[in-house]
């Protein structure tokens, strides 16, 4: 298990589950990522930018600052 911020890109990922408060949960439910989602890690911002995150099982991506990217727990999918 590993951070997403620590993840290789382009290789399948799935949530394992968030760190963080409430609230953190909470935000990233309404963003559509959910424990057990199948994830990909699309880009990584050089200078500490954002991440951009596609959630394969729901269709949903976004941006992720790196704090919160941190915070989300996953393991690789061996495929």
């Amino acid at each position: 298990m590993i951070s997403l911020i620590d993840a290789p890109q382009d290789k399948q990922l799935k949530i394992i589950g968030f760190e963080g408060g409430h609230s953190i949960h909470r935000r990233l439910i309404a963003l559509g990522f959910h424990k057990n989602d199948t994830i990909e890690l699309d880009s990584r911002s050089i200078f500490g930018g954002p991440l951009l995150i596609k959630d394969l099982t729901t269709e949903v991506s976004a941006a992720l600052g790196r704090g919160i990217a941190r915070k989300i727990m996953v393991e690789i999918i061996d495929e």
